[in-house]
């Protein structure tokens, strides 16, 4: 398949620093795309597919990514507790709901991130490997590189909003291949329709599921900086397809898109269709129009529904107005994954950035120096004494000594 490969140990481990871009106006792009022929790993469709961007809960996917990591490992099962803290059940919506000093299955827990997208769970999960969610953030980061993810940064478990969290449409599509190459076992997972705890029933957020032929998969996402996100993978006649789409004004609009994407990829890779691939490609996505007000504000939403007060309109939560930019350089191994070829004949694409993007060099660093550095801005900004950096350094460099280790 697509990376026949393996993970090599903490000491070639590297982690970029991140750069910051100036913020962007307030009609900053929001849309990006992507469609990936993964039978082939050629790339069918792209727009703005390296450009950073909000990935919302699309973040959850790599969180459920290093669960199913240490479920492979053999260091947690389905049937495991996990502790619920204060932090975790303080979580702001989408959530189930739990309590502080309670415990989830981990079965459940995952259900819960598929379906219900639950912040709170996701928090849960994150405490549980990674001792702390900001740690748990470092270690996603430097695995998302481990895979290829190389314009990727996260700095929680959730993707509730922050300035420096961020990935591009490509990136986002090299996850969900990863998830479908290494974690095949726990795939089925997202198709999981409907998850029912505490007494309530909720239902999956991906509404293609059941919908669009052959889709079986993954996860949405949604703030009202990012707009509305879809990660989405379907499967016929063997062939199969991922179709990303980031920066939705509605789940609607998203939804028809992303649709429209995923039958003109079929359309494209029809072995009984005339003309070359190349051409057959560029007809097939001819016919794909650009969503409607693509860069707009996404409609402020509560539990996947339209946010309104009487008498006052749509009302937004509050979110960043900033950007900041990720440069992750990948490491020095002997054996890379393969790249993402692109479709014959494709026309170049234009790559959006923010505005005024000044040029980063990208310095590499190993995951215990970033860990170091990490703690001592965090003490910093506590008022604390740098004293502890060693320790938190130790604590996350053995972590992920042991979690890229092979299995």
């Amino acid at each position: 398949m697509l990376r026949d490969w393996t993970l090599k140990s903490a000491a070639i481990a590297t982690l970029a620093v991140s750069a910051a871009f100036s913020a962007p106006t307030a009609h900053a792009e929001k849309y990006a795309s992507i469609v990936i022929d993964a039978e082939t790993d050629t790339v069918l469709h792209a727009r703005h597919a390296d450009a950073p961007r909000y990935p919302a809960s699309l973040t959850k996917v790599m969180t459920l990514y290093m669960l199913f990591d240490e479920l492979k490992a053999g260091r947690l099962s389905l049937d495991d507790r996990l502790s619920v803290s204060r932090t975790a059940a303080s979580q702001p919506p989408s959530n189930i709901r739990l309590r502080a000093g309670s415990t989830i299955r981990v079965s459940d827990a995952i259900s819960a991130l598929v379906t219900k997208s639950a912040n709170d769970v996701a928090v849960v999960v994150a405490e549980h490997i990674g001792g702390s969610e900001t740690r748990f953030a470092r270690l996603m980061t430097v695995k998302a590189a481990d895979l290829g993810l190389t314009n990727t940064v996260f700095r929680n478990a959730s993707g509730l909003p922050d300035t420096q969290q961020l990935s591009t449409a490509r990136d986002m599509a090299r996850l969900a291949e990863a998830m479908l190459e290494d974690h095949a076992d726990y795939y089925h997972y997202f198709e999981t329709k409907r998850f029912a705890y505490g007494g309530r029933t909720y239902k999956n957020h991906n509404e293609l599921l059941g919908d669009v032929e052959g889709v079986d998969g993954i996860k949405t996402g949604y703030t009202r900086a990012s707009g509305f996100n879809l990660m989405a993978s379907a499967k016929r006649d063997g062939n199969r397809v991922i179709a990303v789409m980031l920066g939705g004004h509605t789940s609607k609009s998203r939804n028809s898109h992303v649709t429209d994407l995923i039958e003109a990829a079929y359309t494209a890779i029809e072995p009984k269709a005339p003309h070359d691939v190349g051409l057959r490609t560029r007809i097939a996505f001819q016919s794909v129009t650009d969503p409607v007000h693509p860069n707009a504000a996404a409609v402020p939403t509560l539990n996947g529904k339209p946010l309104v007060l009487a008498d006052a309109g749509s009302v937004a939560p509050r979110t960043p107005t900033a950007i900041t930019a990720a440069v992750t350089a990948k490491r020095a191994q002997p054996s890379a994954p393969k790249a993402i070829q692109a479709a014959p004949k494709a026309a170049p694409e234009t790559v959006s950035t923010p505005a005024n993007a000044p040029a980063v060099a990208p310095k590499l660093i190993g995951i215990a120096e970033a860990a170091r550095l990490q703690a001592e801005r965090d003490s910093i900004t506590r008022g604390e004494a740098d004293s502890g950096s060693t320790n938190t350094a130790a604590s996350v460099s053995d972590y992920e000594a042991a979690q890229f280790s092979k299995y």
